[in-house]
């Protein structure tokens, strides 16, 4: 049974602008609707290691082991300035030919993926987060976990969706205008900067 206290949490969560929700309204103004997709794709799909990690119990070894901690963190911050450093230098970053070529969506899909998969604090949000929900009565706990895992992500790639979406919707107001265009990116690459130097200076 999944109860409201449940379904109003993880609505509240996924709603909260963070690098998923940066990168996929970037990939809707700048890249239109299929790049939007793919970037909500993307991140909903890289969240599944984490959900994986959270019911197996892996992501114990996280919190337990530093080492394996500071390392995923790093490669995640890192990843994350990396993002900041092409999207404020390359005057194209931030743009999608809408010809069909399946490799810019993969792409998209791909980066957006890396994004969420580099971020060892999901894990550990993931293992704190769904046992709050587990039913004390309940017969078979990791069935559970697998049902409230598949009610986040349908959740998280459902909102992404429409942030992308929405976020198209008003590119005609802005694509047609250098000025807002250079400062949406470097909006968005500062924000991929303050993002990496807060998982950089995370701790357990």
């Amino acid at each position: 049974m999944v109860s409201n206290e449940f379904l109003l949490t993880t609505l509240l969560v996924v709603l909260m602008p963070g690098t998923g929700v940066i990168y996929t309204v970037s990939n809707g103004l700048f890249g239109g609707r299929r790049s939007a997709l793919a970037a909500a794709l993307g991140c909903t799909a890289g969240i599944i290691p984490h959900l994986l990690a959270s019911i197996s119990g892996l992501s114990l070894l996280l919190h337990t082991s530093a080492l394996a901690f500071q390392t995923i963190k790093i490669i995640g911050a890192g990843y994350l300035l990396y993002m900041a450093w092409v999207m404020w230098r390359d005057p194209n970053a931030l743009k999608f030919e809408n010809s069909g070529k399946e490799q810019g969506v993969w792409r998209v899909a791909v980066r957006a993926m890396l994004i969420n998969i580099l971020n060892p604090k999901l894990s550990l949000f993931f293992l704190a987060f769904l046992p709050l929900f587990i039913s004390a009565e309940e017969t078979s706990p990791t069935a559970q976990m697998f049902v409230l895992s598949g009610i986040f992500m349908g959740l998280t790639l459902c909102i992404f969706a429409l942030y992308g979406l929405f976020a198209h919707s008003v590119r005609s107001y802005v694509i047609n205008s250098p000025n807002i265009i250079k400062m949406l990116q470097r909006s968005f690459a500062f924000a991929f900067a303050m993002f990496g130097v807060r998982l950089a200076m995370a701790e357990r």
